[in-house]
């Protein structure tokens, strides 16, 4: 028994793929009433209305005219006629002046009627295909693909291995396969060994699970080893002879067992190595629909959800849209507890919390409320003399490190829970620890300052190392857990080592570098670039990548970040008063947020909740930015209006 792959897709997908069938028997439909008249048209589209409805009831081992027999087997439509089919258009039993008349396919329609009956049979609709096929004069496969579908799916692995002789010359031409996620270039021998292997493989855990121990060895001895492809394989397949029942073969061999499951699964891997004109790709048509609404999200400026790769969550019959009304750029909430200029804002990593730092001395702590998305007050840390104008999270959020000013040379630590000091750290009262970043691990940070400091440090404060003359702006901790990349008074981002002590340059660029950022996988770097804005680094390849427009950059410190589902987008402050917004791959601002009334110095998008942003403002204030309060999800008007890359 034989199938073209399991059925997948929502209601709503099988319907729209249903109505462009539709729409192709209408279209060839016209073309036989031009050539048979309307009368014999008619004819033939009431036996299309007879067979659709007899479609689902059809008896098992009906023979079907696109070459494939279709029998049920728990459900599923398989096919086991040996007989071949024709991957090109052939001829019907009209006369040769009807086929004359019919209007020629082209290798796009051929190609397009294909997948419609693929995705059809999948679904069960074999009547249907018929009619598809036989009106459109063209079939799903070339007939030895046909012999070696079933026969793999019946589990007849010497007919299997011997239709592999009459394919191989239809793999006349080398074809990209991908393999672990690279293109590999595979000529036909290769393909060969390849499926050989695959099939033996099949045939060997089958044996081995029916308990036909010398029949799997001999497998193993006279047919696998003597390719000798894979030896590595073979010695793990060796292994499972020593498995004492069926359900520890399965488990150790990661294999469904013996059935249709693993044979569909062994089939889909097969059909990789056969050109598409011989045999179609499994479910092509749902990876060809999965690709549209994959880049239709992509090229959307506003979609900020979670990248669904189902189809069971859109509609087909429309185009993918996100409101502007969708997006963080309606002002939620204003709080007002600081009363002087708030120099920074940094959502926890879980986010939940929200802390905040002020000239005013004092850092606030609030609660996230993920229903409502409000926050609340929740510790006030003060003491800081010269002012908060850093803040860093450890990685458990467990603590939270505070440092001040130019003139500042001391860092507090924090455990916030408790809301007690753990430690208060200054090496020098000539220091100026003004950035702090904290190690991976959880257990160390560095911190500097543009004075020439550069520590190393444990939870208590002590120095572990440190690095002379280093002018510090702002610091950053690799994923690595061993370099520390650094801005400093030389407009460069360098990678430091505290392992064995060394350094390199990473970014050069021709203006004071004021604050930077690192995106969550360690690739890019933002960076907040004196007198021209806000510029993204790609750090692997140490190349700048977009320079982003709009935004009003000095020589004040203001902190942008990475945010959104994926990090698709970036938010910086500005000192026109403004938040700005763009997407990653463009550099016009896709929303300017209006409302503070002073510079805006800092901006943290929260990294659990993608429509939730904050911003530091030195008019006293940090608003909290979401979607718009008032939007009903259902509202057409508000769901259309949407822009995409090109617009």
């Amino acid at each position: 028994t034989g199938q073209f792959g399991a059925a997948s897709g929502s209601v709503v997908s099988r319907c729209a793929v249903i109505r462009l069938f539709t729409h192709r028997v209408t279209c060839l439909n016209h073309w036989n009433m031009q050539a048979n008249g309307a009368g014999q048209d008619r004819d033939l589209e009431l036996s299309c209305r007879n067979g659709a409805q007899n479609g689902d009831a059809s008896s098992t081992g009906v023979a079907h005219s696109n070459g494939l027999v279709s029998i049920t087997n728990n459900g599923n439509s398989v096919s086991n006629n040996s007989s071949g089919v024709s991957a090109q258009p052939v001829s019907t039993n009209s006369s040769t002046a009807d086929v004359k008349k019919k209007k020629r396919l082209s290798q796009c329609e051929e190609d397009v009627i294909r997948l419609i009956g693929q995705h059809l049979h999948d679904l069960g609709l074999n009547q249907t295909v018929d009619l598809l096929m036989q009106e459109s004069g063209c079939r799903l496969e070339h007939p030895s693909a046909t012999k070696f579908r079933n026969h793999v799916m019946e589990g007849e692995w010497d007919k299997a291995e011997s239709d592999l002789n009459e394919l191989k010359a239809l793999m006349h031409s080398p074809s990209a396969i991908v393999v672990s996620g690279n293109v590999v270039l595979c000529h036909e021998q290769q393909r060969l060994y390849r499926m050989k292997f695959l099939l033996l493989q099949q045939k060997y855990l089958e044996y081995l699970e029916d308990g036909k121990v010398l029949e799997a060895l001999q497998v193993l001895r006279s047919e696998l080893t003597p390719l000798k492809y894979n030896t590595e394989r073979i010695h793990i397949l060796s292994g499972y002879l020593m498995c004492s029942h069926a359900d520890d073969l399965r488990a150790k061999a990661e294999w469904e067992g013996k059935g249709m499951a693993s044979r569909t699964k062994l089939l889909d891997k097969l059909q990789t190595y056969l050109p598409p004109s011989v045999m179609l790709p499994p479910r092509r048509l749902q990876t060809l629909l999965k690709q549209a609404v994959e880049l239709q999200r992509e090229r959307c400026l506003y979609h900020n959800t979670k990248l669904d790769t189902g189809l069971d969550s859109v509609s087909l019959l429309l185009d993918h849209a996100c409101s502007r009304k969708q997006f963080p750029c309606y002002t939620q909430q204003i709080l007002t507890e600081h009363c002087n200029e708030v120099w920074f804002c940094k959502f926890s990593n879980d986010g939940s919390k929200l802390a905040t730092g002020s000239k005013d001395t004092t850092v606030i702590v609030w609660h996230v409320d993920a229903e409502t998305q409000q926050l609340k007050l929740m510790k006030t840390l003060e003491g800081h003399a010269y002012g908060v104008s850093f803040l860093a999270w450890s990685p458990d959020d467990a603590y939270l490190i505070a440092c001040g000013p130019d003139d500042c040379s001391e860092l507090w630590l924090w455990n916030v829970q408790t809301g007690e000091l753990r430690t208060k750290m200054s090496q020098s009262h000539e220091d100026s620890l003004t950035s702090v970043a904290w190690n991976p691990d959880g257990k160390r940070f560095v911190t500097g300052g543009q004075r020439g400091q550069f520590y190393q440090c444990d939870l208590d404060g002590n120095l572990l190392d440190s690095w002379e003359g280093v002018r510090v702006q702002c610091l950053w901790c690799l994923s690595d857990g061993r370099t520390v990349l650094a801005s400093d008074t030389h407009q460069r981002i360098r990678g430091y080592n505290f392992e064995d002590l060394t350094d390199r340059n990473i970014v050069q660029e021709d203006h004071p570098i004021m604050s930077f950022t690192v995106s969550r996988n360690g690739r890019s770097a933002l960076l907040n670039v004196a007198t021209q804005g806000v510029h993204l680094w790609d750090l692997q390849d140490r190349v700048l990548v977009r320079k982003y427009q709009g935004v009003t950059q000095g020589f004040y410190t203001i902190h942008s970040c990475f945010g959104g589902h994926n990090e698709d987008f970036i938010a910086s402050g500005s000192e026109d008063h403004k938040v700005y917004i763009w997407h990653r791959r463009s550099e016009l601002a896709i929303a300017e947020l209006t409302g503070h009334s002073r510079t805006v110095n800092c901006v943290s998008w929260n990294p659990v909740l993608p429509g939730l942003l904050a911003s530091a403002s030195d008019d006293g204030t940090v608003r909290i930015w979401g979607p718009d309060p008032f939007l009903d999800v259902q509202d057409p008007e508000g769901l259309t209006e949407c822009c995409s890359m090109d617009s």
